[in-house]
């Protein structure tokens, strides 16, 4: 595992099974993409009166390009982390395919005027 992993908890204490969860499930998303620079986790608690929207987990994946920031909402805290690791795994394999895409089909580039030639 090559990047960073940052793990916040808002509104609730953090205990040492979550932060072992949340790691051992980030560590797959290593695995996808060995490029991750750093991926920041943020574990909040609102509450509020619908118990369906209590737990909101938000990751933000650094990588060359464009980051990966996602958020999902829940009632239970670990169906929304592993939700949002099953959508950060999606947003990975898309980015990784358009990259790849991208590389084996350039796109050509058309100059409207022609270039001088240098003596």
């Amino acid at each position: 595992m090559n990047g960073k992993i940052n793990i916040s908890g808002i509104n609730l204490d953090l205990t040492e099974a979550l932060k072992t969860y949340v790691t051992e499930k980030a560590s797959k998303l290593f695995e996808h993409n060995d490029r991750i620079i750093r991926a920041n986790f943020e574990l909040e608690y609102i509450p509020t009166k619908d118990p369906h929207s209590s737990f909101v987990a938000k990751a933000s994946l650094e990588i060359p390009g464009p980051n990966i920031i996602l958020s999902i909402t829940s009632d239970d805290l670990y169906k929304s982390i592993d939700e949002l690791m099953d959508k950060l795994i999606r947003q990975i394999r898309r980015a990784h395919r358009l990259e790849k895409e991208k590389r084996n089909h350039p796109q050509e580039i058309e100059i409207g005027e022609d270039i001088p030639k240098a003596k």
